[in-house]
């Protein structure tokens, strides 16, 4: 059975942890710790808890180590690759400057061509990061339009909507 013993000062500091403003997960670490300290098993305390054995165990285990330090949990990964980070965003803002609308396939696309392999995905992941702004596009053909053919088609339209005028 594990049991924690503490000292005075230790029992003392946490005891004023019950005073400030915890996570859950860290609140019922705190009473894991503090409920073996007077004795009781790791068996009892899952059953008062609500956890099962192995975890309250784990935890007991962890505190007996590292001491206060385990009530917070360890953050799980790798750190992040800050340097990446800055790259694939300095690219992003690069190619977003460009005067042309892009999907998040295609600046996957132009991202693999400057050696950076990127899913659609997680483009738009560290779009959301740069805080970059989209706005949906209009379907239009004006771009493949003939300004004169539009300008013809305007006035036969003009002509027939003023053939069917109504008499009034």
């Amino acid at each position: 059975m594990i049991i924690v013993y503490l000292d005075e000062a230790t029992c003392d500091e946490l005891k004023s942890f019950r005073r400030q403003q915890l996570p859950t997960r860290v609140r019922d670490r705190l009473e894991m710790v503090l409920l073996s300290s007077v004795a009781w098993s790791p068996a009892r305390i899952a059953a008062h808890l609500g956890y099962c054995v192995p975890t309250v165990r784990g935890v007991l285990k962890d505190f007996l180590a590292r001491g206060t330090a385990a009530l917070f949990p360890r953050r799980t990964g790798p750190p992040p690759d800050l340097q990446r980070r800055r790259q694939v965003s300095e690219m992003l803002t690069d190619l977003l400057g460009q005067d042309r609308t892009w999907t998040s396939r295609q600046l996957a696309e132009a991202l693999a061509e400057r050696g950076i392999d990127l899913s659609p995905r997680q483009v738009r992941r560290y779009l959301k990061m740069i805080k970059a702004g989209w706005r949906r596009t209009t379907n239009s053909l004006r771009h493949k339009q003939d300004p004169a053919k539009v300008a013809r088609a305007d006035r036969v339209l003009n002509n027939l909507k003023k053939k069917h005028q109504p008499a009034a």
